[in-house]
Protein backbone atom coordinates (compact mmCIF):
# COMPACT_ATOMS: atom_id res chain seq x y z
CA UNK A 1 0.00 0.00 0.00
CA UNK A 2 0.59 3.51 -0.35
CA UNK A 3 1.11 5.53 2.88
CA UNK A 4 1.68 8.83 3.68
CA UNK A 5 3.02 10.03 7.25
CA UNK A 6 2.89 13.47 8.24
CA UNK A 7 5.12 12.75 11.81
CA UNK A 8 6.96 14.91 14.39
CA UNK A 9 10.56 14.17 13.05
CA UNK A 10 12.21 11.58 10.88
CA UNK A 11 15.32 13.18 10.10
CA UNK A 12 16.22 14.31 13.84
CA UNK A 13 16.37 12.61 17.42
CA UNK A 14 17.00 15.78 18.94
CA UNK A 15 15.15 16.47 22.11
CA UNK A 16 12.69 13.84 20.90
CA UNK A 17 12.00 9.71 20.85
CA UNK A 18 10.00 10.14 18.01
CA UNK A 19 12.36 9.19 15.22
CA UNK A 20 13.74 6.25 16.67
CA UNK A 21 10.41 5.48 16.64
CA UNK A 22 9.20 6.45 13.50
CA UNK A 23 12.04 4.35 11.88
CA UNK A 24 11.75 1.77 13.59
CA UNK A 25 8.49 1.63 12.36
CA UNK A 26 8.50 2.72 9.17
CA UNK A 27 11.43 0.72 8.23
CA UNK A 28 9.67 -3.03 9.18
CA UNK A 29 6.70 -1.59 7.01
CA UNK A 30 8.79 -0.74 3.95
CA UNK A 31 10.15 -3.82 4.22
CA UNK A 32 7.11 -6.01 4.14
CA UNK A 33 6.80 -4.14 0.21
CA UNK A 34 5.20 -1.41 1.24
CA UNK A 35 5.52 2.63 -0.37
CA UNK A 36 6.33 5.17 2.45
CA UNK A 37 6.36 8.90 2.19
CA UNK A 38 7.35 10.73 5.16
CA UNK A 39 6.78 14.72 5.38
CA UNK A 40 8.56 16.74 7.74
CA UNK A 41 7.77 20.30 9.06
CA UNK A 42 11.36 22.22 8.73
CA UNK A 43 12.72 23.18 12.10
CA UNK A 44 15.60 24.85 12.45
CA UNK A 45 16.65 22.92 15.67
CA UNK A 46 15.96 19.67 14.00
CA UNK A 47 17.68 20.87 11.23
CA UNK A 48 20.81 21.47 12.89
CA UNK A 49 21.20 18.28 14.41
CA UNK A 50 19.64 15.54 11.30
CA UNK A 51 21.24 12.23 11.97
CA UNK A 52 19.12 10.83 9.65
CA UNK A 53 20.09 12.57 6.00
CA UNK A 54 18.41 9.93 3.71
CA UNK A 55 16.35 6.98 5.86
CA UNK A 56 16.74 4.28 2.56
CA UNK A 57 13.43 2.93 3.13
CA UNK A 58 11.26 5.68 2.50
CA UNK A 59 11.00 9.27 0.95
CA UNK A 60 12.14 11.93 3.31
CA UNK A 61 10.30 15.57 2.47
CA UNK A 62 10.14 18.75 4.24
CA UNK A 63 7.37 21.29 3.80
CA UNK A 64 7.87 24.95 5.06
CA UNK A 65 4.58 25.88 6.58
CA UNK A 66 0.87 24.67 6.46
CA UNK A 67 0.45 26.35 3.29
CA UNK A 68 3.51 24.11 1.86
CA UNK A 69 1.11 21.00 2.24
CA UNK A 70 -0.58 21.79 -0.73
CA UNK A 71 2.65 20.84 -3.35
CA UNK A 72 1.54 17.34 -1.27
CA UNK A 73 -2.07 17.33 -1.74
CA UNK A 74 -2.00 14.58 -5.03
CA UNK A 75 0.09 12.41 -2.52
CA UNK A 76 -1.56 12.68 0.29
CA UNK A 77 -5.07 12.30 -1.99
CA UNK A 78 -4.09 8.67 -3.82
CA UNK A 79 -2.23 7.21 -1.01
CA UNK A 80 -4.22 4.13 1.08
CA UNK A 81 -3.31 5.93 4.42
CA UNK A 82 -2.70 8.84 5.65
CA UNK A 83 -0.97 9.16 9.28
CA UNK A 84 -1.11 12.49 11.20
CA UNK A 85 1.32 12.21 14.08
CA UNK A 86 1.14 14.08 17.52
CA UNK A 87 3.41 17.45 18.41
CA UNK A 88 2.92 17.99 14.83
CA UNK A 89 2.93 21.30 14.23
CA UNK A 90 -0.27 23.44 13.57
CA UNK A 91 -1.48 20.01 14.16
CA UNK A 92 -5.25 20.94 14.13
CA UNK A 93 -4.70 22.58 10.91
CA UNK A 94 -2.69 19.23 9.61
CA UNK A 95 -5.21 17.15 10.26
CA UNK A 96 -8.19 19.11 8.74
CA UNK A 97 -6.27 19.09 5.58
CA UNK A 98 -5.65 15.30 5.28
CA UNK A 99 -9.02 14.75 6.39
CA UNK A 100 -10.43 16.94 3.38
CA UNK A 101 -8.27 15.42 0.99
CA UNK A 102 -7.29 12.16 1.33
CA UNK A 103 -8.75 9.59 -0.83
CA UNK A 104 -7.99 7.09 1.61
CA UNK A 105 -7.71 6.03 5.34
CA UNK A 106 -6.83 8.63 7.67
CA UNK A 107 -5.19 8.07 11.34
CA UNK A 108 -3.54 9.24 14.33
CA UNK A 109 -1.12 8.04 15.82
CA UNK A 110 0.08 9.58 19.14
CA UNK A 111 3.23 8.85 20.66
CA UNK A 112 2.42 10.65 23.49
CA UNK A 113 -1.39 9.83 24.79
CA UNK A 114 -1.54 10.52 28.54
CA UNK A 115 0.16 13.89 27.72
CA UNK A 116 -2.00 14.84 24.89
CA UNK A 117 -5.30 13.46 26.94
CA UNK A 118 -4.22 15.76 29.41
CA UNK A 119 -4.05 18.92 26.91
CA UNK A 120 -7.55 17.99 25.77
CA UNK A 121 -9.08 18.38 29.35
CA UNK A 122 -7.11 21.93 29.80
CA UNK A 123 -8.51 22.75 26.49
CA UNK A 124 -4.71 23.12 24.86
CA UNK A 125 -5.34 22.24 21.05
CA UNK A 126 -2.18 22.80 19.61
CA UNK A 127 -2.12 19.56 17.58
CA UNK A 128 -4.94 17.74 18.00
CA UNK A 129 -8.67 19.06 19.35
CA UNK A 130 -12.21 16.87 20.08
CA UNK A 131 -13.44 18.58 17.06
CA UNK A 132 -11.62 16.65 14.65
CA UNK A 133 -10.49 12.58 16.82
CA UNK A 134 -14.31 11.79 14.95
CA UNK A 135 -12.94 12.53 11.63
CA UNK A 136 -9.66 10.02 11.69
CA UNK A 137 -10.55 6.32 10.85
CA UNK A 138 -7.98 5.46 13.09
CA UNK A 139 -6.24 6.63 16.33
CA UNK A 140 -3.10 4.69 17.04
CA UNK A 141 -2.20 4.84 20.46
CA UNK A 142 1.04 4.78 22.35
CA UNK A 143 -1.19 3.64 25.84
CA UNK A 144 -2.97 0.84 25.72
CA UNK A 145 -5.21 -0.71 28.36
CA UNK A 146 -8.82 1.42 29.50
CA UNK A 147 -7.42 4.64 27.77
CA UNK A 148 -8.62 2.82 24.44
CA UNK A 149 -12.03 2.83 25.79
CA UNK A 150 -11.95 6.47 26.68
CA UNK A 151 -10.88 7.62 23.52
CA UNK A 152 -13.63 5.98 21.89
CA UNK A 153 -16.16 7.21 24.83
CA UNK A 154 -15.15 10.67 25.47
CA UNK A 155 -13.78 11.85 22.03
CA UNK A 156 -15.67 9.70 19.35
CA UNK A 157 -13.26 7.96 18.12
CA UNK A 158 -14.25 5.66 15.33
CA UNK A 159 -11.41 2.54 16.57
CA UNK A 160 -8.53 3.28 19.14
CA UNK A 161 -5.89 0.69 19.03
CA UNK A 162 -2.68 -0.10 21.17
CA UNK A 163 0.26 0.69 18.51
CA UNK A 164 3.39 0.73 21.36
CA UNK A 165 6.57 1.76 20.68
CA UNK A 166 9.18 -1.09 19.88
CA UNK A 167 13.03 -2.13 19.68
CA UNK A 168 14.81 -2.41 15.62
CA UNK A 169 16.59 -5.51 16.51
CA UNK A 170 19.22 -4.89 13.94
CA UNK A 171 20.16 -1.77 15.55
CA UNK A 172 19.68 -2.32 19.28
CA UNK A 173 21.61 -5.50 20.08
CA UNK A 174 23.97 -6.29 22.39
CA UNK A 175 27.26 -4.61 21.52
CA UNK A 176 30.82 -6.44 22.88
CA UNK A 177 32.11 -2.91 25.07
CA UNK A 178 33.66 -2.02 28.06
CA UNK A 179 31.34 -1.26 30.74
CA UNK A 180 31.59 2.18 31.65
CA UNK A 181 28.57 3.05 33.94
CA UNK A 182 27.04 1.00 37.02
CA UNK A 183 23.45 2.84 36.08
CA UNK A 184 22.51 5.20 33.02
CA UNK A 185 19.90 7.15 32.12
CA UNK A 186 19.13 8.23 28.61
CA UNK A 187 16.04 10.51 27.91
CA UNK A 188 15.30 14.79 27.33
CA UNK A 189 14.98 16.61 30.51
CA UNK A 190 11.25 16.96 31.48
CA UNK A 191 10.18 18.94 34.62
CA UNK A 192 8.33 15.82 35.61
CA UNK A 193 9.79 13.33 35.00
CA UNK A 194 13.13 15.12 36.96
CA UNK A 195 11.92 14.52 40.38
CA UNK A 196 12.15 10.32 40.15
CA UNK A 197 15.58 10.92 38.48
CA UNK A 198 16.50 13.06 41.20
CA UNK A 199 15.21 9.97 43.56
CA UNK A 200 16.82 7.21 41.59
CA UNK A 201 20.16 8.28 40.13
CA UNK A 202 21.24 10.94 41.98
CA UNK A 203 20.35 9.95 45.40
CA UNK A 204 21.91 6.55 44.65
CA UNK A 205 25.22 8.27 43.43
CA UNK A 206 25.39 10.82 46.29
CA UNK A 207 25.13 7.19 48.33
CA UNK A 208 27.85 5.46 46.51
CA UNK A 209 30.81 8.05 45.67
CA UNK A 210 32.32 4.53 44.05
CA UNK A 211 29.95 3.39 41.55
CA UNK A 212 29.48 5.16 38.24
CA UNK A 213 26.51 6.85 37.03
CA UNK A 214 25.82 8.66 33.37
CA UNK A 215 23.02 10.87 32.18
CA UNK A 216 22.32 11.62 28.51
CA UNK A 217 20.03 13.67 26.77
CA UNK A 218 19.83 17.65 26.12
CA UNK A 219 17.90 20.25 27.24
CA UNK A 220 18.86 19.88 31.48
CA UNK A 221 18.64 23.45 33.46
CA UNK A 222 22.07 24.34 34.16
CA UNK A 223 21.03 24.57 38.09
CA UNK A 224 21.20 20.82 38.25
CA UNK A 225 23.49 19.90 40.91
CA UNK A 226 25.21 16.76 39.65
CA UNK A 227 27.77 14.83 41.61
CA UNK A 228 31.09 14.16 40.66
CA UNK A 229 30.24 10.32 40.07
CA UNK A 230 27.44 11.28 37.29
CA UNK A 231 28.31 11.64 33.50
CA UNK A 232 26.29 13.85 31.39
CA UNK A 233 26.55 13.72 27.74
CA UNK A 234 23.96 16.44 25.92
CA UNK A 235 23.24 14.59 23.22
CA UNK A 236 23.57 10.48 22.48
CA UNK A 237 22.69 9.89 19.07
CA UNK A 238 20.65 6.50 17.79
CA UNK A 239 23.96 5.37 16.48
CA UNK A 240 25.44 4.83 19.57
CA UNK A 241 23.06 3.79 21.61
CA UNK A 242 23.37 0.62 21.37
CA UNK A 243 26.86 1.04 22.56
CA UNK A 244 25.41 3.26 25.53
CA UNK A 245 23.51 0.68 26.98
CA UNK A 246 25.74 -1.97 26.35
CA UNK A 247 28.45 0.45 28.57
CA UNK A 248 25.65 0.03 31.16
CA UNK A 249 25.81 -2.38 34.07
CA UNK A 250 21.70 -0.95 34.59
CA UNK A 251 19.83 1.36 33.21
CA UNK A 252 17.17 3.55 34.42
CA UNK A 253 13.84 4.03 33.00
CA UNK A 254 11.58 6.86 34.78
CA UNK A 255 8.09 7.71 33.50
CA UNK A 256 6.39 11.14 33.02
CA UNK A 257 3.59 11.79 35.78
CA UNK A 258 0.50 11.55 32.64
CA UNK A 259 1.79 8.32 31.94
CA UNK A 260 2.37 6.87 35.40
CA UNK A 261 -1.55 8.17 36.03
CA UNK A 262 -2.42 6.64 32.52
CA UNK A 263 -0.68 3.11 32.77
CA UNK A 264 0.29 1.01 29.87
CA UNK A 265 2.03 3.53 28.62
CA UNK A 266 6.19 2.27 27.77
CA UNK A 267 8.65 4.21 26.47
CA UNK A 268 10.62 3.39 23.39
CA UNK A 269 13.78 3.17 25.54
CA UNK A 270 12.47 0.54 27.67
CA UNK A 271 12.37 -2.03 24.56
CA UNK A 272 15.39 -0.31 23.24
CA UNK A 273 18.08 -0.75 26.59
CA UNK A 274 16.09 -4.24 26.39
CA UNK A 275 16.89 -5.29 23.09
CA UNK A 276 20.49 -4.44 23.96
CA UNK A 277 20.27 -7.26 26.69
CA UNK A 278 21.07 -4.20 29.00
CA UNK A 279 19.42 -4.94 32.56
CA UNK A 280 16.25 -1.99 33.27
CA UNK A 281 15.72 -0.78 36.85
CA UNK A 282 12.33 0.90 36.38
CA UNK A 283 9.74 3.40 38.48
CA UNK A 284 6.32 1.75 39.10
CA UNK A 285 2.75 2.10 36.77
CA UNK A 286 -0.19 -0.17 35.60
CA UNK A 287 0.80 -2.64 32.63
CA UNK A 288 4.48 -2.66 33.19
CA UNK A 289 4.24 -6.35 34.39
CA UNK A 290 2.29 -7.50 30.78
CA UNK A 291 5.25 -6.19 29.35
CA UNK A 292 7.97 -7.84 31.04
CA UNK A 293 8.20 -10.05 34.27
CA UNK A 294 9.33 -8.24 37.56
CA UNK A 295 12.05 -9.65 38.94
CA UNK A 296 12.87 -11.57 36.06
CA UNK A 297 12.94 -9.64 33.00
CA UNK A 298 12.98 -6.05 35.26
CA UNK A 299 13.33 -4.66 38.37
CA UNK A 300 10.75 -2.17 39.75
CA UNK A 301 12.78 0.44 41.64
CA UNK A 302 10.84 2.84 44.39
CA UNK A 303 13.85 4.09 46.28
CA UNK A 304 17.52 5.01 46.53
CA UNK A 305 17.92 1.93 48.61
CA UNK A 306 15.78 -0.07 46.20
CA UNK A 307 18.52 0.76 43.21
CA UNK A 308 21.68 0.41 45.64
CA UNK A 309 20.48 -3.12 46.50
CA UNK A 310 19.89 -3.82 42.57
CA UNK A 311 23.08 -2.62 41.55
CA UNK A 312 24.78 -5.19 43.93
CA UNK A 313 23.18 -7.92 42.42
CA UNK A 314 24.47 -10.28 39.27
CA UNK A 315 22.41 -8.40 36.26
CA UNK A 316 23.10 -11.01 33.51
CA UNK A 317 20.05 -12.94 33.29
CA UNK A 318 17.79 -10.16 33.79
CA UNK A 319 19.07 -8.82 30.73
CA UNK A 320 18.55 -11.67 28.54
CA UNK A 321 15.63 -12.37 29.70
CA UNK A 322 14.41 -9.21 29.03
CA UNK A 323 15.97 -9.34 25.58
CA UNK A 324 13.95 -12.91 24.87
CA UNK A 325 11.20 -10.73 25.49
CA UNK A 326 11.80 -7.77 23.46
CA UNK A 327 12.34 -10.44 20.31
CA UNK A 328 9.78 -12.49 20.54
CA UNK A 329 6.86 -9.42 21.12
CA UNK A 330 8.29 -6.55 20.54
CA UNK A 331 9.95 -5.52 17.96
CA UNK A 332 9.80 -3.31 15.05
CA UNK A 333 8.65 -5.98 12.68
CA UNK A 334 6.05 -7.20 15.02
CA UNK A 335 4.67 -3.25 15.52
CA UNK A 336 4.49 -3.10 11.36
CA UNK A 337 2.71 -6.58 11.26
CA UNK A 338 0.09 -4.80 13.58
CA UNK A 339 -0.32 -1.33 11.90
CA UNK A 340 -0.28 -3.75 8.45
CA UNK A 341 -3.44 -5.12 10.25
CA UNK A 342 -5.10 -1.94 11.35
CA UNK A 343 -5.14 -0.36 8.17
CA UNK A 344 -6.54 -3.57 6.29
Amino acid sequence: MKLVVLGLSLSSSWGNGHATTYRALLGAFAARGHDVLFLEREAPWYAEHRDLADPGFCRLEYYPDLAGLECWQDEIAAADAVIVGSYVPEGVSVGRFVQAHAGGLVAFYDIDTPVTLAKLVRQDFDYISPGIIPGYDLYLSFTGGPTLARIEREFGSPAARALFCSADADTYRPIDVPKRWDLSYLGTYSPDRQPALERLLIAPARHAPDLRFVVAGPQYPADIDWPDNVERIDHCPPADHAAFYSASRFTLNVTRADMIAAGWSPSVRLFEAAACGTPILSDAWAGLDELFEPGREIIIAETAEDVLQALGQDSAALGSAARARVLARHTAAHRAAELETYLA
